[in-house]
């Protein structure tokens, strides 16, 4: 008999049953093995009711028969009962195994696969978190605040979904006088991240089947997006120039798409020279193809000037340039930016209508504040200062714990430090160790796809507040290599 004490429990509540596309395993598979977990855990007794398949399928968006042939694979192995109008239950007989033991858990990503953005407090060295204890927050609020109280009736209203004009105009003057790329508001598309502007510029120019040139290694979170993209990845090898062309070439002479990190390479923090950025280019304007340029921290250089943009060389208009400012000023924003050629502002513009609703108003136009009455200059400046000394620290720290276990070259730019590991080590398992006692860091290894993976660790240093605390985690470290 159900106990009546749950009855009031929602099942789906209880199993936290979301599917995940990205996922290899069939999303029918995913929700029986969601069920059988429950079962083993005790979320789920026998005689407890069931969603009705057809419920099911619309909070998870999928469609009734992937539902139907889940909840016919249960019954089958004896999992459910079904009871016609009385709905559908656990079965009072469980098989065996649901008793011994729990089932295997759903495929997940291997650790360095997994978003280290929880909405908790973040972890020593994570990757892509700027100083949060140094931004301005008392300017901020008062910046929000002040745009809170005056805004006219009409900003409650949808905001434009190519982003707040006013930002725009800041954005496209700002990337004038920094990054050398010329452009007007017009081109200026405001989105959430680079997986949004992705999701824009695929939607906007891809074809089903499109081969994109994606480096190797490369930025381990845009994978994923991409690999359930109706596009083929293509991984180009990354050397100490950067992408190689010649090998993109010959690997995909027709790709309709290129993605590079030229200022400051993800991960291995080189940058592409201006031989290899001429050759991109002229390849992008020979196989009318398109560039995206993930500029993602190219403000953070501590040796010379900040380098030009790719995007400043392009006079075929071929760049689609992608900025955020999530690593200079906060990721919690989720604003980012992206440049798109004139020729295609008005396709832009339709998919954007069609993809969402647009960036929150207040916030952008408190960037836009920001931006106007210099606080956002200042921040960078201060910001380059105090990751120069930070980096230098943390460098330091390592190299007096580790030795020659983890050597550390900076490069001249960015926020994170690749430590090699020596031969002889695995950096998976020292990285699955590090995060046991609560660190963030990602094997190099993890970030390759064809190329032979070269043995690291990331780690994140702009949070790295004092010579202590770099100390605590280099013997963190040295623990994890036990």
């Amino acid at each position: 008999m159900p106990d009546p004490a749950r009855a009031h429990i929602d099942p789906v509540q209880a199993l936290q049953l979301q599917v995940d596309r990205s996922l290899q395993l069939p999303m029918y598979l995913q929700i029986c093995q969601r069920f059988k977990t429950a079962i083993a855990q005790g979320h789920l007794r026998a005689g407890d009711r069931v969603p009705a398949a057809r419920a099911l399928a619309t909070a998870l968006n999928l469609s009734r028969g992937t539902v139907d042939l889940a909840y016919r694979i249960l019954a089958d192995e004896g999992y459910f009962q079904v009871r016609g109008a009385a709905g559908t239950v656990i079965s009072p007989s469980l098989p065996q195994a649901a008793k011994a033991s729990a089932p295997q858990a759903i495929a997940q990503p291997p650790a360095a696969d997994i978003v280290d953005h929880d909405g908790l407090q973040p972890r020593p060295l994570q990757l892509g978190l700027p100083a949060i204890d140094a931004f301005p927050r008392k300017v901020w609020n008062r910046l929000v605040t002040h745009r809170l109280r005056s805004s006219e009736p009409y900003r409650l209203a949808y905001p434009n979904p190519q982003g707040d004009e006013e930002l725009r105009q800041r954005i496209a003057a700002y990337l004038a006088v920094s990054r050398g790329v010329t452009c007007v508001p017009e081109q200026v598309f405001i989105t959430t991240g680079l997986r949004n502007t992705l999701e824009l510029s695929l939607r906007s120019l891809a074809s089903p089947g499109d081969a994109f040139w994606f480096e190797d290694p490369g930025y381990i979170l845009a994978r994923p997006f991409l690999q359930n993209a109706a596009v083929q990845i293509v991984p180009v090898p990354v050397d100490a120039q950067g992408l190689q062309v010649d090998m993109g070439r010959q690997l995909s002479p027709y790709a309709k798409f290129a993605m590079v990190t030229p200022s400051h390479q993800s991960p291995l923090g080189v940058t592409l020279s201006l031989e290899r950025r001429m050759a991109l280019l002229d390849w992008a304007r020979e196989a009318g193809s398109w560039i995206i340029e993930d500029d993602y921290d190219s403000e953070f250089r501590y040796q010379g000037r900040p380098l030009p943009a790719l995007k400043s060389l392009d006079r075929q208009d071929r760049v689609i340039y992608a900025g955020t400012f999530s690593k200079v000023m906060f990721p919690g924003l989720r604003l980012a930016y992206t440049v798109v050629p004139l020729e295609v502002v008005p396709r832009f513009q339709a998919v954007s209508s069609n993809l969402n609703a647009g960036c929150p108003y207040l916030l952008q136009a408190s960037v836009a504040d920001f931006m106007a009455q210099g606080h956002f200059a200042r921040h960078l400046k201060k910001m380059r200062l105090l990751y120069a000394e930070r980096r230098a620290v943390a460098q330091r720290s390592f190299q007096q714990v580790l030795g020659d276990r983890l050597r550390i070259d900076l490069q001249p730019g960015g926020l994170h430090l690749l430590g090699q590991i020596q031969d002889g080590d695995n950096d998976s398992l020292v990285a699955q160790r590090a995060r046991v006692l609560g660190l963030a860091t990602h094997p190099l290894s993890r970030w390759y796809i064809d190329a032979a993976p070269r043995q690291g660790l990331l780690m994140g240093f702009a949070n790295i507040s004092s010579e202590a605390q770099a100390l605590q985690l280099a013997r963190q470290i040295q623990q994890a290599f036990g």
